[in-house]
């Protein structure tokens, strides 16, 4: 296991709904931000989708609200939400239009993005939205690259972007970790926010419910010499 790559200055982290940066990656970016790294994220949806008895049109500003508070407590200022439909992402060349603008207009050297493989383990199904959202982000970051693939980007001033080191997924299988012992605290704080949605998931304490998740993605790592660490699968570019 290696230790995650730091030379880097400006990453945005790409996932398809509010709260899954918060079930694994914040304690990693609150890591990056207190070392004074500029990350971002992008969200394809607004999570409308996502609890149950409340209509779209009630939960998706209700979750947005929730997202930009928990991006607030890992140091990060800037949330986009680029409106695409909850429960309805479709791999492909729209999907991949859409996140090549993103990575275009950002201009980051590290992209993160979540697991996209099609379980979460034996017998646990990963949704249809962060399988399609995943590989997206893989292949928009080429294609956010290449000057002749969407060339309708380029007319709308998003001139090509080929400064992306690496794509990094937050994955079971990892390849690099990060030291989170002194932010495991924060990582929690910031998936609390979620009060809602895990409202609806269980009626355990929303700080209990987070803590357990946490102390689930950040236990230590074989191979890295951390008390807590969170890993992620490179793909270099």
């Amino acid at each position: 296991m290696e230790n995650f790559p730091e030379d880097w200055q400006r990453a945005i982290v790409i996932v398809a709904h509010p709260d899954d940066i918060e079930y694994g990656a914040a304690a990693a970016v609150a890591q990056w931000t207190d070392r004074g790294k500029d990350v971002r994220y992008v969200l394809a949806t607004r999570g409308e989708a996502g609890i149950a008895g409340l209509s779209p049109e009630e939960s998706g500003p209700v979750r947005e609200e929730e997202e930009r508070r928990s991006a607030a407590i890992v140091g990060v200022s800037e949330v986009e939400f680029l409106d695409l439909p909850d429960g309805r992402l479709v791999e492909g060349l729209e999907l991949r239009s859409t996140l090549a603008a993103a990575i275009r207009r950002h201009r980051p050297e590290l992209v993160v993005t979540m697991n996209f493989s099609h379980t979460w383990g034996p017998g646990y199904l990963n949704s249809a939205d962060h399988r399609a959202l995943g590989i997206g982000v893989l292949d928009a970051t080429a294609d956010a690259a290449n000057e002749w693939i969407f060339p309708s980007l380029t007319a709308q001033g998003l001139a090509p972007w080929s400064g992306v080191r690496w794509v990094a997924v937050n994955t079971m299988t990892p390849t690099h970790c990060v030291d989170v012992t002194s932010t495991v605290d924060r990582a929690v704080d910031s998936l609390a926010e979620h009060a809602r949605y895990l409202a609806a998931l269980s009626s355990t304490p929303i700080r209990e419910q987070a803590r357990a998740q946490i102390d689930m993605v950040s236990g230590p790592k074989p191979g890295f010499d951390a008390e807590r660490a969170v890993g992620f699968e490179l793909y270099y570019f």
